[in-house]
């Protein structure tokens, strides 16, 4: 195989004693060359597992060693990896894992209880632990598979019915450690190299924490993944490490921000190039204060995980357009009306990408085609505007998704849980302000008999949350005697949503 510069196998080539990532608060630490032997060791498992090119493998792993080697082996065995969501029930991860026809499902001991609700509902869906993945790949060789392919992540995000819907790309004829839509993007944009000391604060499960390890990684570069956010652990681990690049959600921001002067100031952040943030809509005043606090080194961008699009912005941008998410990095951007008639500069519309990357929701031509208009632009439901100079500025995020801790949660789950209680007639679930996370789940409710019993507000509570996600689940649940609704049935949640919002 020739020498693909974005293969581990180069740098293992090059420099083999690298350091390619380490786990934070751990002993784990992985060289280039530790890399390609477990990434080949597991390619050949992944193939004794009956995984051949286009075959799907699900990961349901914390932030530990086995994720990323797993990752690094899929990729180089033509698969699509999903990495699933830590947070998910039994009932969603089964619906992944049927939806998109997996094969394999890697997890670690901290899953215990899904793993054994799992064999009951897929008696033929082979299940490995860490453990078991460890010790079979070990008798593998560290020589590459005969068939090396590029490989490519399949990850899911719910639509606003609220199904989980998996975004898959073509995947690509070109051998692995190619140049890549990715590389070519996220370097371009961020200047991921050889040099580069990459801090992930967040889930490898997420799309950007994956994806920009990943890119850090075959760019040569070292990530530095943090098994849980901390806030002062962060800052400290920036100095230990010299820390050049990192990504973070506006929550990790606020968090930071309200630490103790002392604290905050006490550590030497001189090490940082570029501090990416991304996810969610950052308060003016938060990100006023985190340039304060850190200088100019803070870029910003919005995308989704189809990644049809992208828009970005440098810090000097930012401060001549505050509340921007930058111009197209990616595509041309239109803003149109419900008709798909374009809008002009500063109407307010569906944001629409032309020429970006191309992208299907597996399973599901409906919402692809529903992602599409006439013209075959492409959006993901987002609200925005744009200014003369083509900055974008977004004001609804698909309609009323909540957006909490940099997490989009969709209503509609937690309404169609609410509505199969006994006692509920109809319910409306709305994001409302939370000064750590942004939003927070909120739930409004008319009962049955009109009336609230006691503990009913718990019980409801503790009802979703024996269905979903804790994160999908209400916060807390309000009562009304009856919901705004249209003569025609349909909810007219904008009323509640700006009611919470003038509390």
């Amino acid at each position: 195989m020739a020498d693909l510069v974005y293969h581990t196998r180069h740098w293992a080539g090059q420099d083999p004693d690298r350091l390619a990532f380490r786990i934070c608060d751990t002993t784990e630490e992985v060289s280039f060359r530790r890399l390609e032997d477990r990434a080949n060791q597991g390619a050949h498992l992944l193939r004794d597992l009956g995984l051949q090119r286009g075959c799907h493998l699900v990961i349901l792993l914390e932030n530990r060693r086995e994720f990323l080697e797993i990752c690094f082996a899929a990729d180089r065995s033509g698969l699509y990896y999903t990495t699933a969501s830590t947070h998910l029930s039994l009932e969603e991860l089964a619906y992944i894992i049927r939806d998109c026809g997996a094969g394999v499902l890697v997890t670690s001991d901290r899953f215990a209880a899904l793993s054994a609700g799992m064999a009951q509902l897929m008696p033929h869906l082979t299940m490995l632990t860490c453990d078991d993945w460890n010790r079979r790949a070990d008798t593998r060789p560290v020589s590459p598979i005969m068939d090396e392919s590029q490989g490519l992540d399949m990850l899911y995000s719910s639509g606003t019915t609220g199904r989980p819907k998996g975004i898959k790309w073509p995947m690509p004829d070109d051998p692995p450690g190619s140049r890549t839509m990715l590389i070519d993007l996220l370097g371009g944009l961020f200047g991921y190299d050889r040099d580069t000391r990459y801090l992930s604060p967040a889930p490898l499960y997420h799309a950007a924490p994956l994806r920009h390890s990943m890119v850090t990684i075959k760019s040569g570069g070292s990530a530095f993944v943090m098994t849980k956010f901390d806030a002062e652990a962060a800052l400290a681990l920036i100095q230990t490490h010299h820390i050049t690049h990192s990504q973070w959600v506006p929550t990790m921001f606020v968090r930071m921000l309200k630490l103790p002067d002392e604290i905050r100031n006490g550590y030497d952040l001189s090490s940082m190039r570029m501090a990416v943030h991304a996810a969610a809509p950052c308060p003016i005043d938060v990100k006023e204060r985190m340039i304060e606090w850190w200088g100019p080194v803070i870029h910003e961008y919005y995308a989704g995980t189809e990644n049809n699009g992208f828009t970005a912005l440098d810090t000097d941008e930012w401060l001549t357009h505050p509340g921007s998410v930058g111009q197209a990095k990616l595509g041309r951007i239109h803003i149109c009306d419900q008709a798909g008639n374009e809008l002009p500069a500063g109407a307010e519309g569906e944001i629409y990408f032309e020429n970006g990357h191309q992208f299907v929701y597996h399973n599901d031509p409906k919402k692809t085609a529903a992602s599409r208009n006439a013209q075959g632009w492409t959006t993901l439901g987002d609200i925005g505007r744009l200014d003369p100079a083509g900055y974008l500025y977004l004001t609804d995020r698909k309609s009323f998704v909540i957006i909490s801790g940099g997490v989009n949660i969709y209503p509609q789950e937690a309404e169609n849980a609410l509505l199969a209680h006994p006692d509920v007639l109809d319910a409306a679930v709305i994001g409302i302000p939370n000064e750590d996370f942004g939003e927070e789940v909120k739930a409004v409710v008319q009962t049955t008999n009109g009336q609230a019993a006691p503990g009913l507000e718990q019980e409801l509570i503790d009802w979703c949350r024996a269905r979903l996600s804790v994160i999908k689940c209400p916060r807390s649940i309000d009562f009304r005697a009856a919901l705004p609704r249209t003569e025609t049935g349909k909810l007219f949640k904008r009323k509640l949503w700006e009611e919470y919002r003038r509390r």
